[in-house]
């Protein structure tokens, strides 16, 4: 029974975090101004140093804050303009008011014009109705959808520096290698990191859901993947602005997995409950940014669990896709991680 203790305190700190990640538009400019104003009591705890530069400093840094926090604010409306105002309001109208109306519109005239039979109405709409569907996603919902993509990643990733930068200071991505290798090298690194992330991510998702045909446990199993998986997505950005590697994010998550099995608990039901998939997207491009904040404000509670190797399949076969570069080991990795930070 001890050794469920650590397992539920994770899970619950970690569900904790996520559920105040929630109401992070309303903390968000508080947590800034705190930020700042312990710069500020650090800055004239030395007040023989401060100088006409400093001051001119700190009031600079108050207004780069105010900047980022009108450009978080904005990439959030606009997030849920595009996926609810435009995306999912345009799909509910659809199907709750256009094709209604125009099956009732069709049945009235072919039923009193034509003098016909309610049967043969029906008959008529039901080849025509799934016509209208099927146009209407082809033309508005899958173009839409692909645009979307690409733009709720760009502000993604803006709304997650410009935390980062706001809380935390400079991202270290960069910082952390440029004294060690060219910039060619290292940008040629970040690029496979990317690709790299990216591609296990899809197979982990494909692991889920083969998971989910699982007898009994399937869908638990299924649901817990996917709970890793959203933390995956959330902490990835502070992790790479950390300058972690990709090795080390997933150990880190593996080693402390009831953290973010709990963390990403509510993004997982709560997309999970739409009926169709493009609006468990919308759900979850309109909540997602929530989760950043969270995120990066977020500190993880470290069970130190036996790790949970969920990822070992997934990482196989994502350095089988990279050919070119040669498979290593976990424990390479680390002894090369080690070696540098020596």
């Amino acid at each position: 029974m001890s050794d469920l203790k650590p397992i539920v305190l994770g899970m619950a700190h970690g569900l904790k975090d996520s559920l105040i990640g929630m109401t992070a538009l309303l903390r968000l400019k508080s947590i800034l101004e705190g930020n700042h104003a312990e710069n500020q009591y650090n800055t004239n705890v030395q007040p023989h140093r401060r100088t006409r530069h400093g001051a001119k400093t700190v009031e600079k840094k108050k207004d780069l804050s105010s900047v980022g926090v009108k450009e978080i604010f904005s990439k959030m409306l606009q997030c849920c303009l595009l996926n609810g105002g435009i995306f999912w309001m345009s799909i509910f109208l659809f199907e709750g008011f256009i094709i209604p109306g125009l099956q009732n519109l069709t049945h009235f005239i072919f039923n009193i014009v034509s003098g016909s039979t309610q049967h043969q109405g029906l008959w008529l709409w039901k080849w025509m109705g799934p016509f209208l569907s099927y146009l209407f996603s082809a033309l508005w919902v899958l173009p839409l959808y692909w645009l979307s993509k690409p733009l709720n990643s760009l502000w993604y990733q803006e709304i997650a520096d410009s935390a980062y930068r706001n809380t935390r200071g400079r991202p270290l991505g960069f910082l952390a290698t440029v004294g060690k290798e060219s910039v060619s090298s290292h940008i040629s690194k970040t690029v496979a990191d990317f690709f790299f992330s990216f591609l296990l991510q899809m197979f982990f998702l494909v692991q889920a859901m083969v998971a989910s045909f699982l007898p009994i446990l399937g869908p638990v199993i299924s649901l817990g993947h996917m709970c890793l998986l959203y933390s995956l997505y959330t902490f990835e950005y502070k992790w790479v602005n950390m300058g972690w590697t990709a090795s080390k994010r997933l150990s880190y998550m593996e080693s402390n997995w009831p953290y973010f099995v709990g963390f990403g608990l509510p993004l997982a039901v709560l997309t999970s409950l739409p009926p169709s998939f493009i609006i468990s997207g919308c759900v979850f491009a309109i909540l997602f940014p929530l989760f950043i904040i969270s995120g990066n404000e977020a500190k993880v509670e470290e069970t130190n669990q036996i790790p949970l190797r969920i990822f070992s399949f997934v990482i196989w076969l994502t350095n089988k896709v990279f050919t070119r570069r040669p498979v290593t080991s976990r424990a390479q990795d680390s002894r090369a991680e080690s070696m540098e930070g020596t």
